[in-house]
């Protein structure tokens, strides 16, 4: 079953009766799930575990769902901010879905986004954390997707929800989208709203709320993704009225496509879509297959964000037609809140403080 299939399933979109059984069937399994989870859980919380503490401060970046909520952004803000305040921060991720002896797609968008910052992919972050220390000379470092591993210990722990699509359907996997359930929030330091201008202000009081309710009272802090200007695959700018009224075709592979449809209304007149699974590898066939769609639809160019566009490589015939969204993130009324936790653990340094 592919990606959009299983979708289909877990969602209730499907209610034929092999999707009711489907359904049945997960629930069982995601029992199963939800106890090894809150044996592991407790193991850390009480000891039991090891969590290992490298010797500079550690910023995680996670979330408790799969799928799209927006981290790279969030993560090349936080490396952003930390050098302009002085400090040589590395990032650490496991490299999931990366092709043997090649960084996988949000290393290379943070490639673009944060150039000459060292990333180390490792499937043992502990030890990839330590390798950004020793060969990097980082002295501070971001976990790219680390809520839920646990065996490094850290000094921020930021969480994200999707405003779109905040808790994967209700269920833990394989029956819903949760990696943890909700209690799980606790845990973490700060708790972040993406894509909050996305959703009505009344339905994000309500998502805020329900939010605070596992954090002991204390509220979210929402944070937009601002669109800055279109990409070519070579890396030329084009500014954001390119396509406003050209006809244009969508397609990414990516985890959240709802939000990128949306972020697009305002900035591109799409007409058709195509939909890939979450961190696909465009083959040349694939390619080869969506330069024909664009010549059967006529339109001018094919629309998509900066993680599928840089999987395509400049030489190939599409690679000109091919216009990425270059996404930013803003936060603007949980400033203050993020800047003192950051102060905490990674305070302006002396030399920078002034141009602060």
């Amino acid at each position: 079953m592919d990606e959009r299939a299983a979708i289909a399933v877990i969602s209730g979109e499907r209610r034929d009766v092999v999707a009711c059984g489907l359904r049945a069937g997960c629930q069982i399994a995601s029992w199963g799930y939800a106890a090894a989870i809150a044996l592991r859980n407790a193991g850390y919380d009480r000891g039991w575990l090891p969590a290992t503490k490298l010797p500079v401060p550690v910023i995680s970046i996670g979330n408790i769902t799969t799928g799209g909520t927006g981290k790279t952004p969030v993560v090349a803000w936080f490396v952003r901010e930390l050098l302009r305040r002085g400090y040589q921060p590395g990032i650490v991720s496991r490299g999931y879905r990366s092709l043997d002896g090649h960084i996988n797609d949000e290393a290379l968008v943070l490639e673009r986004l944060c150039p000459g910052v060292p990333h180390v992919q490792d499937r043992d972050r502990v030890r990839g954390g330590q390798r950004a220390i020793d060969q990097f000379g980082c002295d501070v470092l971001v976990l790219d997707d680390a809520f839920q591993h646990r065996r490094i210990q850290r000094d921020l722990d930021v969480v994200l929800i999707d405003a779109l699509q905040p808790w994967g359907y209700g269920h833990l996997l394989p029956r819903g989208l949760l990696r943890e359930p909700r209690s799980a929030l606790q845990r973490a330091d700060v708790v972040l709203v993406t894509r909050a201008d996305q959703l009505a202000r009344t339905e994000l009081e309500l998502l805020s709320t329900e939010i605070a309710q596992h954090r002991a009272g204390e509220t979210p802090l929402p944070i937009q993704f601002r669109q800055q200007e279109w990409l070519t695959i070579d890396g030329r700018r084009c500014p954001l009225s390119t396509w406003q009224t050209q006809r244009v075709a969508m397609f990414c592979g990516i985890g959240s496509p709802a939000g990128f449809r949306q972020s697009l209304q305002p900035y591109a007149n799409v007409v058709v879509e195509r939909l890939f699974p979450d961190h696909h590898h465009y083959t040349p066939a694939d390619l080869d297959a969506l330069e024909r769609w664009r010549q059967e639809l006529g339109v001018a160019a094919l629309v998509t964000t900066l993680k599928d566009a840089v999987k395509i490589p400049a030489s190939h015939p599409l690679a000109d037609k091919v216009f990425a969204l270059q996404i930013g993130t803003v936060v603007e009324s949980g400033a203050q809140v993020l800047a003192k936790k950051l102060d905490a653990i990674c305070p302006c340094r002396d030399e920078f403080r002034h141009a602060a």
